[in-house]
C-alpha cells in the first residue's frame, strides 16, 4: 500500500503505556483507540487502523493516494469508507469524493490531482488499439505515463516503452513520461511541464 514517506516508524501504543525510546529509528506514536482488534500475538495493527493513521499522518494529496492504493489492492473495501470517514477528522471528508480505486500507483493519484488543478479533461487507464493500456489520455491527444524504477529501468523496458510511444505517435498522440521520483518530490516541475504541454495543445486547437 502506498505511503509517501517510509522514514519514521509508526507505533501504536496503549493509552496507559510508558514512553520508551526505540533505538536507531525516528518514531511517531499513536495513542488513539483501535477500531479493529488485532490477534493477541500480532505485532501490527489491522489494515483498517493502519490506513486510518496513514491518512491522518500525511498531507492531503498523499493521504488520497494511500486511500486509492488501499482500495485498489483490496486492503480496504468500499463499504469500509463510511466508518473510516466517520472516525477521521472533519477536514478529511473532502477527500472522499476524490477517491478513485483505478489508480495503480501513488504517483498516478498525484498526477490525477495535478490534472484536476490544471482543469484538464482526462480519462484514466485507457486502452488504445495498437498501443495498449496507458495511465492517462489528456484532452484527447496527450498520453501521460507515470514511470517508476520497478517497471521501466531495464533496457528491455525502455525498448518496450519507446515502441509504445512510437505506435501512439503514429495515431496522433504525444507522450509525456514523468518519473515517480519527480512526481512525489518535485511536483511543481511536473505540473509546470503538464501546463506547458496543455498550452501547446490549446494553441493547436485554436
Amino acid at each position: 500500500m502506498f505511503v509517501l514517506e517510509h522514514v519514521d516508524l509508526h507505533l501504536h501504543v496503549h493509552e496507559h503505556a510508558a514512553q520508551r525510546k526505540v533505538a536507531g529509528r525516528s518514531v511517531r506514536r499513536h495513542w488513539s483507540r483501535l477500531r479493529r482488534e488485532p490477534h493477541p500475538r500480532s505485532i501490527s495493527v489491522e489494515a483498517f487502523d493502519a490506513v486510518l493513521q496513514a491518512v491522518r499522518c500525511q498531507p492531503a494529496r498523499a493521504a488520497l493516494a494511500t486511500l486509492d492504493s488501499a482500495l485498489h489492492l483490496a486492503v480496504l473495501r468500499h463499504d469500509d469508507l463510511d466508518e473510516l470517514f466517520r472516525v477521521l477528522p472533519r477536514r478529511h471528508r473532502v477527500l472522499r469524493k476524490l477517491i478513485d480505486s483505478r489508480a495503480e500507483s501513488g504517483p498516478e493519484t498525484l498526477v490525477r490531482l495535478m490534472l484536476r488543478t490544471l482543469g484538464a479533461t482526462f480519462d484514466i487507464q485507457v486502452d488504445i488499439p495498437g498501443v495498449g493500456r496507458v495511465d492517462f489520455v489528456v484532452d484527447g491527444w496527450l498520453i501521460v505515463e507515470c514511470d517508476s524504477k520497478a517497471f521501466h529501468s531495464s533496457w528491455d523496458d525502455q525498448r518496450r516503452d519507446r515502441s509504445r510511444d512510437q505506435q501512439a505517435a503514429a495515431r496522433g498522440y504525444a507522450t509525456y513520461r514523468p518519473i515517480a521520483e519527480d512526481i512525489m518530490w518535485s511536483p511543481e516541475a511536473v505540473q509546470t511541464a503538464l501546463a506547458g504541454l496543455l498550452q501547446i495543445g490549446g494553441r493547436r486547437r485554436a
